[in-house]
């Protein structure tokens, strides 16, 4: 099956049950602090983090939402060796004791998350880490899984999941397509 697996209906309703989810587990939003894996993992935090401000209006949603830039702790630089760094910015509140949700939109082999955690070990020691993704696809080369799922949608290897966000694509769907329809790849 190709084509449109979720609408912008469906992802705000994701994202919704998504930080329901995580104050209903973390007893409340008071440690919280939102983390996104750029590029799309960034657009996903701040609106996670608008809407944990809907539930609980004291969470201050500028100051618990950074990025974290991976691209040095990444494992595949040797065959990619041309990626710009891009910037991490942490929190206003830091995420030393902090229950820290890093956040990312196609959650694939685990190798994203591996690099997003090395890199959290050195900009500080927050007490936990979450992991909440829009998309779950399957296909785990490291022993990690995620907290928080927007939808687990069963792939091939020879399947792709695109994610488009109207922060930087223009409009909110995630499509299903056959790998050669289009290079690229979702590999977190």
């Amino acid at each position: 099956m190709t084509g449109t697996i979720l609408g912008a209906p469906d992802i705000q309703r994701a994202i919704t049950r998504i930080a329901h989810e995580i104050v209903e587990r973390n007893d409340g939003a008071a440690s919280i602090v939102l983390l996104g894996i750029p590029t799309r993992g960034l657009p996903l935090a701040h609106r996670l983090a608008h809407a944990l401000a809907g539930i609980e209006p004291a969470f201050d949603h500028a100051a618990r939402t950074g990025a974290i830039d991976i691209t040095m702790y990444r494992d595949d630089l040797h065959r990619h060796p041309t990626r710009a760094i891009g910037t991490t910015t942490l929190p206003d509140v830091g995420i030393d004791g902090a229950t820290v949700v890093l956040v990312d939109d196609v959650f694939h082999t685990g190798r994203t998350i591996r690099a997003a955690l090395d890199a959290i070990s050195d900009f500080g020691r927050p007490d936990v880490v979450q992991l909440a993704v829009l998309v779950d696809r399957g296909h785990r080369e490291l022993p990690i899984r995620a907290d928080y799922v927007g939808k687990n949608i069963p792939t091939s290897r020879s399947e792709r999941v695109d994610v488009h966000l109207s922060e930087i694509d223009g409009a909110d769907e995630v499509i299903l397509r056959r790998a050669q329809d289009e290079e690229g790849g979702d590999e977190s």
